[in-house]
């Protein structure tokens, strides 16, 4: 009997999957739960369209990625840090400052966990950062460093 998980199943699939199970078992144990639905003409119909939705939204996601990376990569970020002599600064720069930055300054808005401080950011001019944008799409940003 084919269904459609309404909820996660172990070892049948995940929430909103269709799946072919037993009919006792589906009768017996998914339907009184109500783990699973019936797979109906119709609820099979509205299962391709959702997943035709998340297709068509994941493609989207991939676009806008590589459209973002494209443009990141082009750009600079200038920060300004409180330093002392000879170009050290007071602490380091961090990864919540670089998109504090970017926003103010491009209108890019991106979370902090998103930007890879490779070694950490302590003395004034120029460095390089990697932005991890999601669906295997990477960029590298510089960064400018200003001491105040």
């Amino acid at each position: 009997m084919k269904i459609i998980l309404q909820a996660d199943v172990k070892d049948q699939g995940k929430k909103g999957d269709l799946v072919e199970v037993s009919d006792g078992y589906a009768r017996n144990y998914l339907f009184p739960r109500k783990l699973a639905s019936e797979a109906t003409p119709d609820a099979i119909n509205a299962y391709k369209n959702r997943e035709a939705a998340k297709a068509r939204k994941l493609e989207e996601e991939k676009s806008n990625a590589a459209k973002l990376a494209n443009v990141i990569k082009e750009m600079s970020v200038t920060v300004k840090a409180k330093g002392g002599a000879a170009g050290r600064l007071f602490g380091s720069v961090t990864g919540k400052e670089i998109c504090d930055a970017l926003k103010e300054q491009h209108g890019i808005e991106l979370e902090k966990h998103k930007i890879i401080v490779n070694n950490p950011i302590r003395t004034e001019g120029e460095h390089t950062c990697l932005v991890k944008l999601g669906h295997e799409n990477t960029a590298e940003l510089k960064v400018v460093v200003e001491v105040l």
